[in-house]
């Protein structure tokens, strides 16, 4: 009997020096923003020992550009990467549509993978009709961000900062008064990150589970009497968060808090203040609130090319459930894993 060599090679026997054809080379393309970009390039040597026949470009843009670019690529389904980073508040928008392939569905089965990952996250990526349309990478706690050297002249500690939502207004007040610097960039910033705490279980920002209005709720009302009261009292520098104006404010020490995700370490230290780095300090939000504001997910374009679509869902598996990718983007980049089991690690005890 005669074996064909592929016969050979499945039985594990030698071949007898006939030549083995190497794996084709294939490229895959992730689209992303900073800083899942850097992440991503971190991440590719590890990647690229396991898949060494496998390139990876990166086609990286600035968040705004980027996501516009993406809506255009899924309605088109022309420059279509295999692997779409996105941010959580674009998950929803693109849910709506068909763009997007249905994670739950063979042969990408995430539900498999729901235990590991933090509920809430997982659950922004559910659509109406239960498809699964993403997979979170890192998530966005709620944090404040304190600039140390202001509060020293101003006298004011982090404790009086975050007892309360009013403690923080009258702390701001002493600032100012002090130091004349501003308590934040814009009053809006407060109320937006104040909407997002004490979320009921399948409760939206603005409906609940049964698509009931929340906008008149306690929640609203705290939300912006306290925006309010900055505004009234002049403590807001009314720039917006991102503008270079925010960014100048940041750098000299003319706002002396930051309200946002926990992932604006990174972008801080990146490329909005890094010469600042060592000033600030992070803190827990006043009252004890608890708030889910922003992170990234992980998409697969549904009319990207089929032929590659294995790999790009081995590749998201690779940067969300490996806990070193997981534990290198925090430490390296401030990304906050998605995945529970980083959280383990001695390093979120510092």
């Amino acid at each position: 009997m005669t074996l064909s060599r592929r016969a050979l090679l499945a039985a594990g026997m030698p071949t007898l020096g006939l030549p083995v054809a190497a794996a084709p080379r294939q490229t895959l393309t992730i689209a992303a923003f900073p800083l899942i970009d850097k992440i991503v390039h971190a991440a590719l040597p590890a990647w690229k020992a396991l898949h060494p026949n496998v390139d990876v470009q990166v086609l990286s843009r600035q968040y705004a550009d980027h996501h516009t670019l993406m809506s255009t690529a899924l309605t088109t389904g022309v420059a279509l990467p295999d692997v779409m980073a996105l941010e959580s508040s674009y998950v929803g928008r693109f849910a709506h549509g068909r763009g997007l392939e249905d994670l739950s569905r063979p042969p990408y089965a995430i539900h498999r993978h729901r235990p590991r990952l933090v509920p809430y996250a997982y659950d922004q990526a559910i659509a109406r009709s239960g498809a699964v349309v993403a997979m979170p990478s890192d998530i966005g706690p709620g944090c404040m961000l304190c600039r140390q050297d202001v509060l020293a002249r101003a006298g004011v500690s982090t404790a009086e900062l975050t007892l309360s939502w009013q403690g923080y207004v009258e702390a701001g007040v002493r600032i100012k008064a002090k130091t004349g610097a501003y308590l934040v960039g814009h009053a809006q910033q407060v109320s937006d990150i104040m909407i997002r705490s004490g979320l009921a279980p399948g409760e939206g920002l603005y409906f609940d589970a049964d698509d009931r209005v929340l906008v008149e709720s306690e929640r609203f009302r705290r939300a912006f009497e306290t925006a309010l009261a900055i505004r009234r009292h002049g403590l807001d520098a009314r720039v917006r968060a991102w503008s270079n104006e925010w960014a100048e404010g940041l750098k000299r020490g003319q706002l002396a808090t930051e309200l946002s995700g926990a992932w604006l370490v990174g972008q801080m230290n990146s490329f909005v203040a890094p010469a600042t780095r060592g000033l600030w300090r992070a803190a827990s939000l006043p009252a004890g609130s608890t708030a889910a504001y922003g992170g990234a997910f992980y998409a697969l374009p549904r009319r990207a090319d089929s032929s590659r679509k294995a790999l790009a869902w081995a590749f998201i598996e690779f940067m969300i459930l490996d806990r070193a990718r997981q534990l290198e983007g925090f430490k390296a980049f401030d990304a906050f894993p998605a995945l529970l089991e980083a959280h383990e690690d001695p390093f979120f005890e510092a």
